[in-house]
């Protein structure tokens, strides 16, 4: 088999695996949309092209027999809250570890290594426990401070990747002009990171609108429900049969997903790429 033959297999195999992988990702995701503009509630009576094509799953979702909007409201709030959250501290955090000698620097990031092979699901007893003490069990607040501190570790080795391969000449330089610290994190540091600082606030604006287990067990009221809590709702409880009312919810999710994307999308790349390149 001569080279210009085996490289058009290879080129056809990539396509076929490619079209395979989109198969598998598209498929559900189809059946959802067209689930959601099916009439009715059974799941089994859908089809993925409706027959009667119908909006009553979405026009019920923004009326006033439903709390749609008041837990799209909540998730918004925390997946906000916590993409601004994990931000700051995480390039606080990281510029320390990447730019001063310190005691016990070498051992910290050690220990941030470590926390990362362990979820925080581990540590939910003892959290719940902290956050009935300090009275902020069942509160959206508690909810937030959560992933903000299961987050750091992570994106600290992150965004320490990335601040090491600013040259330090560029620190100097500002020092001899009479910038403080704070002066070169904020006016040096922040601009020249944008890339990796919006995959972090990418990654943590997503988490808390997917997330379902961390909400269902520091939250109890319906009022304070996130989506992903409210939602299961739909089929678990008192609409146990939803399943179109559900799908049009979840369709909808991925709204302001899509809007943070588009925004982001031109530092993503270079940061995703450059964030792992020095440690």
């Amino acid at each position: 088999m001569d080279q210009k033959k085996k490289s058009r297999l290879e080129v056809a195999a990539m396509y076929i695996v490619l079209l395979v992988v989109a198969l598998i990702i598209f498929y559900p995701l189809v059946w959802t949309v067209g689930i959601s503009f099916n009439q009715g509630n059974s799941l089994y009576s859908s089809s993925i092209i409706p027959e009667n094509f119908s909006l009553d799953h979405y026009k019920w979702l923004f009326s006033a027999e439903s709390d749609y909007l008041l837990w799209y409201k909540n998730s918004l709030l925390v997946s906000t809250a916590t993409a601004i959250g994990s931000v700051l501290f995480t390039s606080l955090v990281a510029y320390a570890f990447s730019r001063y000698q310190f005691v016990g620097r070498k051992n910290g990031l050690y220990v941030f290594l470590l926390l990362q092979m362990f979820p925080v699901m581990m540590a939910m007893v003892a959290l719940y426990i902290f956050l009935n003490m300090i009275g902020l069990l069942d509160t959206l607040t508690g909810l937030i401070l959560i992933y903000l501190g299961g987050q750091i570790p992570f994106n600290a080795w992150l965004v320490k990747g990335y601040f090491d391969t600013i040259p330090r000449e560029l620190d100097q330089a500002a020092r001899i002009d009479g910038a403080g610290h704070l002066r070169v994190f904020w006016s040096i540091m922040l601009p020249l990171a944008k890339p990796i600082l919006a995959v972090v606030a990418l990654f943590n604006f997503m988490m808390p609108l997917f997330d379902f287990l961390l909400p269902s067990i520091v939250l109890s009221s319906a009022e304070n429900y996130t989506l992903a809590v409210g939602l299961y709702n739909f089929i678990n409880d008192q609409f146990a049969n939803n399943f179109t009312r559900f799908a049009a919810g979840s369709i909808l999710v991925a709204v302001p997903i899509a809007a943070v994307y588009l925004y982001l999308q031109r530092y993503l790349i270079s940061g995703l790429t450059a964030g792992g390149t020095k440690g």
